[in-house]
């Protein structure tokens, strides 16, 4: 079974696979090679990708999007306000739920529901083009992730029907398709910076002799092309006020269509000085007309641009290289186009040149498929000695008497173990309770709690307690606490991906998911055979007027029926290769 590598975007996902010798990016049922990370629900079906982004303008409140940005987040790190989602996002039952209208009836999904949803789509794409089953995918993720996140992509891959064998971040990706033909033979220091719609990702890496090893990675999930286009949808929303006195915030179609304008307009300021936005009967049949120069642009987004070099310095900073050290500087995604932004990196460096020679859109898909390909060991020259050793994004420790204690620092290269010795914070204590954290905050509160287990069994007194931290490639931890007195251990597996017994919830959503693939399935064969009687409907009726030409030209010359003959000929042929092509496409959506 063939295992592809996924690029995860907030915008678009992009797949791959290692194909005669060399990465091959797969294109969707539309011809595209990235598909929108869009979800819509319909009184009649679900919708992924292509299909749903074209029609949020017209269905917004159940149109969902930006999920990457969503997992393992809670309701409250959002201002729902600066987030323009036209999809109402709730609080239930200590969850982030997305509630949207399906089929006339209101339905609740947590985000990993619906990233399952487009992780299936592109496990479909791939199935289609390789006419077998995909079980097994690497998959990306921002290089700031926590464990709540790592945790929702394996669910979601679960639910979906895929083996996640790793995740790795979005800009390391990057550094596997960059160091795939290069074989340094003296060390350098490269930095990749990744900014797409979602997310704004640096990491700094060693490359030599194919040995790619990480030593810092830094980010912002708050910041990306999404948060330039909020500005813009923001400016503008002032400018019609100020206009026609009309608050558009009170239609969400309307803030829809004028998003698509500031998304196009931003693109086209990459490469020209000014963008006209031009949309009809925008807000009560009033049209707006108006331009965005990129001087303009800069200054809306001037704030977010100074946010932009924090990770920069951050991960030169703990990864304990100076700027002037960094041989290669590689720019990844859509917003590193930005002209403003290629003009400050530039500078931070000294007026070094960027690397702009990959693909924005696709490279991260690429690293990862090449990192699918190593860990299924394919044969091949070309991947044999190339490794990355990546890095853990947090410190992770315990709480004792409400202080962090880290264990592995943040930036520390996985895998790696690490022990120390801890008692009570009382004489004669009966068990103790290990609670594990990640973050780089001194007080527990404020980091996050990923997991906690009870020591008992623990010798009187003041008891001497090993605790051992063991965290592999794959980010799965293992903390285990052992009194070295009475020899009473305990542990937790934290992300424990492999041989995890599915929750019941796992197992209902993994059985919802199937419902709706079958659903969608109905629809798409329900289509094809409608297309293909309408093409029956449409050859009747050309053969109808054929037969009465006939009748009324009884008397017409030899030419005039061998014209009319070809005619009907070609017409026949014409709908013989449409229905050859729509029945064609239609297997490929169905698979």
């Amino acid at each position: 079974m063939a295992t592809v590598g996924i690029d995860l975007g907030n915008k678009y996902s992009c797949i791959g696979i290692w194909k005669n010798d060399r990465v091959e990016i797969i294109s969707n049922d539309y011809g595209n090679r990235t598909t929108p990370s869009y979800v819509a629900f319909t009184d009649k079906e679900i919708l992924i990708g292509d299909a749903a982004k074209n029609q949020v303008s017209i269905n917004p409140h159940n149109t969902v999007f930006d999920i990457i940005r969503l997992i393992g987040h809670d309701i409250n790190d959002f201002d729902l306000h600066m987030m323009h989602w036209p999809f109402n996002v709730v609080k239930k039952n200590k969850k982030l739920y997305i509630r949207v209208k399906y089929k006339g009836e209101d339905k609740d999904f947590e985000p990993k529901e619906i990233l399952s949803m487009i992780l299936k789509k592109m496990k479909e794409i791939a199935e289609a083009f390789l006419n077998t089953q995909v079980k097994n995918a690497v998959i990306t993720t921002p290089a700031f992730s926590n464990y709540s996140h790592y945790k929702a992509l394996y669910d979601a891959g679960l639910i979906a029907g895929l083996k996640i064998l790793r995740i790795i971040n979005s800009p390391s990706a990057a550094a596997i398709a960059y160091g795939l033909d290069k074989r340094f033979t003296r060390e350098r220091n490269i930095l990749v910076f990744d900014l797409g719609d979602g997310s704004c990702d640096v990491s700094l890496l060693t490359i030599e002799e194919g040995i790619l090893e990480v030593k810092a990675v830094a980010g912002n999930n708050h910041l990306g092309g999404k948060d330039f286009d909020n500005r813009i949808v923001n400016h503008f929303v002032q400018e019609f006020k100020n206009r026609f006195n009309k608050d558009l915030t009170s239609n969400v179609r309307a803030i829809c269509r004028l998003r698509e304008q500031c998304e196009r307009a931003k693109r086209t300021l990459s490469a020209s000085t000014k963008a006209f936005i031009g949309i009809d009967s925008l807000f009560e049949n009033i049209d707006f007309d108006t331009t965005l120069t990129r001087a303009k642009f800069e200054e809306l987004n001037q704030k977010l641009f100074q946010f932009i070099m924090e990770p920069i310095e951050k991960v030169l900073q703990d990864g304990k290289i100076y700027k002037c050290q960094v041989h290669e500087i590689i720019l990844v995604g859509g917003s590193t186009r930005i002209p403003k932004i290629q003009k400050m990196i530039s500078e931070f460096f000294n007026g070094k040149e960027l690397n702009k020679s990959i693909n924005s859109d696709e490279a991260v898909a690429y690293g990862a498929t090449i990192q699918a390909a190593i860990l299924s060991n394919y044969n091949s020259e070309k991947i044999q000695n190339l490794m990355l050793l990546d890095v853990a994004a947090f410190s992770l420790g315990i709480e004792i008497c409400g202080t962090m204690i880290p264990f592995i620092d943040s930036n520390t290269t996985i895998p790696t173990k690490k022990s120390e010795i801890i008692s009570t914070s009382h004489f004669n204590q009966n068990y103790i309770i290990i609670s594990i954290y990640e973050g780089e905050d001194n007080l527990t509160r404020n980091n996050r709690l990923i997991g906690k287990f009870k020591l008992t069994k623990i010798s009187s007194g003041v008891p001497q307690i090993e605790v051992t931290f063991d965290i592999d490639s794959n980010r799965i931890l293992k903390v285990t606490a052992v009194d070295l007195i009475t020899g009473g251990s305990n542990m937790t597996t934290i992300n424990n991906i492999y041989n995890r017994p599915k929750s019941k919830v796992i197992k209902r959503m993994g059985a919802e998911a199937k419902k709706y693939h079958t659903e969608r399935n109905q629809v798409a064969q329900r289509m094809q055979a409608r297309n293909e009687f309408e093409s029956y409907s449409i050859l009747k009726e050309a053969i109808q007027e054929s037969i009465a030409w006939l009748e009324n030209n009884q008397e017409a010359e030899k030419y005039e029926y061998e014209h009319k003959r070809k005619l009907l000929e070609k017409f026949i042929n014409v709908r013989e290769e449409r229905d050859n092509i729509d029945n064609r496409d239609n297997r490929r959506k169905t698979c």
